[in-house]
């Protein structure tokens, strides 16, 4: 077989193979010819500068950022992944101005980012051990097609499932399609359980909304019993007038705290929709108790809303007494939420 050669022009006017690597230092001669020598490299460039040092401080003080006006804190906790997007388009109109002082004012952004979001680059997954597996999905209340979806998490393999906006009118679809994986299910307002494991002890949860939306229940499994906790926060809003609200899911993640704080059992798996990240503080009642099997076990950021292009982990698997193996997304069903998985060793 002939061997085909890029070819570039030799010192004597003959054509020879192209070395590796020589088209990019030729591309890296073109957007840095000229820079020697020139002054203004350091003049140049200062909004932008500017503006990568704001992201750094965006990212180092966060948790500063009041909510007093329009929740304005919570927001960008939520979102806060997404800053790091910022950071290279920052870098590529830095080399187009070059700026060298622009270069090196985006090193700090970058190290932040890194610092904060690295480690969810990497794969901390276990594999396909543990000894339970769990899943929760937002099943949405207007979901077109209820029996595929519910055919879709009971393929996933789960023991245990817990579904959050179960309208009553579609409520009798998932129990006939989820009948024949799960023997034992319990549902308590809009939120409700399914495992192949037996159930005891199952009450609602009381979080301060009016109705229910939270459940827990004694899931007996062959390694020992866990408390499962179900549960829907209210939902955020974005209003004109108020920008981002989330009173209300606050006030709830507060009460969903002090219930599992009061829990006598060792072993608890939280699985719901808290409408907010790990990283919102808004959850801190909740969050400084559990782990969250994506953040210890997970691939990439697990994000699972909107599912059409999802842009944050809003539905959650959380634990204590129990170790996260592996954690991920499940595919697309017809909500506008993914599924999310995890498995975990007793």
């Amino acid at each position: 077989m002939a061997q085909q050669a890029y070819m570039t022009e030799t010192d004597n006017g003959d054509s020879g193979p192209e070395r590796p690597g020589s088209r990019l230092r030729r591309l890296g001669h073109g957007l840095f010819d000229g820079w020697r020598g020139d002054p203004g490299i350091w003049r140049r460039g200062i909004v932008l500068a500017v503006l990568g040092l704001l992201l750094a401080l965006v990212m180092l003080v966060h948790s500063r950022i009041p909510n007093r006006l329009g929740n304005l804190g919570s927001l960008t906790e939520t979102f806060l992944p997404w800053v790091g997007v910022a950071i290279p388009v920052l870098l590529v109109l830095a080399v187009v101005r070059r700026s060298a002082t622009a270069l090196i004012a985006l090193l700090l952004p970058a190290i932040v980012w890194l610092n904060l979001f690295g480690g969810l680059l990497t794969d901390k997954s276990g594999g396909s051990g543990g000894d339970l597996m769990v899943a929760t999905h937002n099943v949405n209340a207007d979901n077109p097609d209820p029996a595929a979806t519910a055919a879709d998490v009971a393929g996933s393999g789960a023991q245990v499932l817990a579904l959050e906006e179960l309208p009553a009118s579609a409520l009798p679809v998932y129990e006939k399609a989820l009948a024949p994986t799960y023997k034992y299910h319990a549902v308590v307002g809009t939120v409700g359980l399914w495992s192949k494991y037996p159930m005891t002890d199952v009450q609602a949860v009381d979080i301060k909304l009016g109705w229910q939306r939270a459940m827990r229940a004694t899931v007996a499994t062959p390694e020992g019993s866990v408390a499962v906790y179900v549960a829907h926060m209210p939902s955020v809003r974005v209003k004109v007038e108020a920008g981002f609200t989330a009173r209300q899911r606050d006030k709830s993640a507060d009460a969903l705290g002090e219930a599992i704080a009061d829990e006598p059992l060792k072993r608890v798996v939280l699985l719901g929709d808290l409408n907010g990240t790990m990283n919102d503080r808004s959850l801190n009642a909740v969050t400084s108790q559990l782990r969250s099997t994506q953040g210890a076990a997970g691939s990439g950021f697990g994000f699972s809303w909107p599912a059409s292009f999802p842009m944050a982990r809003i539905d959650q698997i959380m634990v204590k007494g129990v170790e996260p193996e592996s954690s991920w997304t499940l595919p697309r069903t017809g909500s506008d939420h993914l599924p999310v998985a995890a498995r975990v060793k007793m």
